[in-house]
């Protein structure tokens, strides 16, 4: 499933279905819309729409109504992609679908629509992607964060071998992929413990999954289905309520780490970073130009850091399920790098099947199984069905044999499969300017786990592969046993030395 194509790290897929919303905004359409099921007057399919799991039931209407079907909600379509070739003539109008729908409750009152996920598609957003594309949009342009990434990965590892449980596993990827984040965008690096700036863009990131995560009618907040709503007096309207705490965390999320750079820089001290680069020449920054500097920032952590993360802990549920898979690895690690070093990115082509189980990961667990939707920004036609001005697009391939099964060999036979890159990234001009920075994240720590530790069973049922509710999703908690491979490996990951601190105690 394709998920939202604008956040920064990455945002992986299963096989499940895909996912297109189409708002008619106060607007007829002027074709027939694609088949369905049949709804009631006015309501529509409000009594047919699944309260949790939604992309359950659109896979069951796929099965049923074919390729491209499509049901309405208050009068807003929904139109629901089942097939990769269906994509592949959406990936053909990607001028059509380039923008966002309005969201009120996450963009106008929380204020997401500032940041790339949200941003309608104009010269804001290609100034983010430009600054995007100039940082990490490029395989080379990442190369000089690899070590740095590569030290970030061995310091996780440190952390859990000292908290292996499996309670602990999230923790340490969050604080792993906002490492990485904070040291790239802001020259911030992460205190060892409960790090005060990975803690505030946390909060702001549950706020946006929170409120986008879809709902009864389309979405979680009515405001976003009647904007008219926005006209009632906060003291009668509880969703504005919330909102305005909701907008102070965003606020804080932007301003914070910015405004500490800005400091570390008046005293000298302020590593190089995406920002301090750019603030070097702030006497050339317009008012305008600070406001895109300080929202792409935010874009960077906000979209990124809780997708790779939600990815990561899925790999651990992945070689619990399959033993097997994780042996197949490890005897590949093993005879290729040996016990004495940890994996490296330049060993990544000589460990084809270990690249595979990144390739296999951004398949089986969607991060984002419903995503954010698109807007077609013009009427159009797909697959001979009208999609009018207004529509929104998500995606997902039924291209894969058992797609529940977590099976790297998929991709490693004369005739692979279909690489999921070319979905679970995205397209056109909303693919994720991220997606290298993923990819190299992605594999330093999958690998660095491979060689050093085992993950097993814990006792009691064989958990099962499911997903949490919101717009990122994770695995539904489980349970699992993490201990070291051996001796010598526990040995190599204490040779971890912890860099000096470069001052993000401040205060915030």
């Amino acid at each position: 499933m394709m998920q939202s194509i604008t956040i920064p790290i990455v945002l992986p897929l299963t096989g499940v279905l895909s996912f297109v919303i189409v708002r008619l905004l106060f607007q007829k359409a002027r074709g027939r819309l694609p088949p369905g099921p049949a709804g009631l007057p006015l309501i529509g399919n409000v009594l047919d729409m699944p309260s949790s799991t939604e992309w359950l039931r659109f896979a069951e209407w796929g099965v049923k109504w074919g390729q491209i079907c499509s049901v309405t909600l208050l009068g807003q379509p929904i139109v629901i992609l089942n097939s990769a070739s269906v994509l592949e003539e959406v990936d053909s109008k990607t001028a059509v679908f380039c923008t966002r729908p309005r969201l009120p409750m996450a963009g106008e009152l929380v204020g997401y629509d500032q940041t790339l996920v949200l941003m309608s598609y104009g010269p804001r957003f290609r100034t983010y992607r430009k600054y995007f594309a100039k940082q990490i949009g490029s395989s080379n342009a990442v190369a000089r964060f690899v070590p740095m990434i590569e030290a970030e990965t061995h310091r996780f590892l440190k952390w859990l071998l000292l908290k292996p449980s499996a309670d602990s596993i999230s923790t340490h990827l969050r604080k792993l992929t906002g490492a990485i984040i904070l040291r790239i965008t802001y020259g911030i690096e992460v205190q060892e413990e409960e790090d005060p700036f990975v803690a505030l863009i946390e909060k702001a990131n549950d706020n946006f999954n929170a409120a986008t995560q879809p709902g009864k009618f389309i979405r979680a907040f009515l405001v976003d289905v009647f904007p008219a709503m926005l006209q009632i007096p906060e003291i009668f309207a509880p969703f504005k309520q919330t909102a305005r705490v909701w907008a102070g965390a965003t606020k804080n999320m932007v301003d914070a780490p910015y405004s500490f750079v800005q400091k570390q820089m008046s005293n000298g001290t302020a590593p190089v970073s995406f920002v301090s680069s750019l603030l070097e020449e702030e006497e050339k920054l317009s008012t305008e130009d600070i406001r895109d500097l300080k929202f792409t920032a935010a874009s960077f952590y906000g979209g990124g850091a809780d997708t790779t993360a939600a990815s990561l802990h899925a790999f651990f549920l992945a070689m619990v399920l399959t033993p097997d898979v994780q042996r197949t690895a490890q005897i590949e690690i093993d005879s290729v790098v040996g016990s004495a070093r940890l994996p490296r990115l330049s060993d990544r082509e000589q460990l084809p099947y270990t690249s595979a189980v990144v390739t296999e990961l951004l398949r089986w667990h969607s991060v984002a199984p419903l995503g954010v939707p698109h807007a077609a920004m013009q009427d159009t036609v797909v697959n001979g069905h009208f999609i009018p001005k207004g529509a929104n697009m998500l995606n997902d391939p039924e291209t894969y044999p058992h797609p529940a099964t977590f099976n790297p060999s998929r991709y490693l036979s004369p005739s692979p499969q279909r690489d999921p890159r070319t979905i679970c990234f995205g397209f056109g001009r909303r693919v994720c300017p991220g997606k290298h920075l993923a990819e190299v994240s992605l594999f330093c720590a999958v690998a660095a786990i491979l060689a050093t530790f085992e993950v097993s069973r814990a006792e009691g049922p064989l958990p099962v592969h499911e997903n949490t509710q919101g717009t990122i999703s994770q695995p539904k908690p489980f349970d699992c046993v993490v201990k070291p491979r051996s001796a010598r490996a526990a040995a190599l990951i204490s040779t971890y030395e912890k860099p000096e601190e470069s001052g993000s105690d401040v205060s915030i």
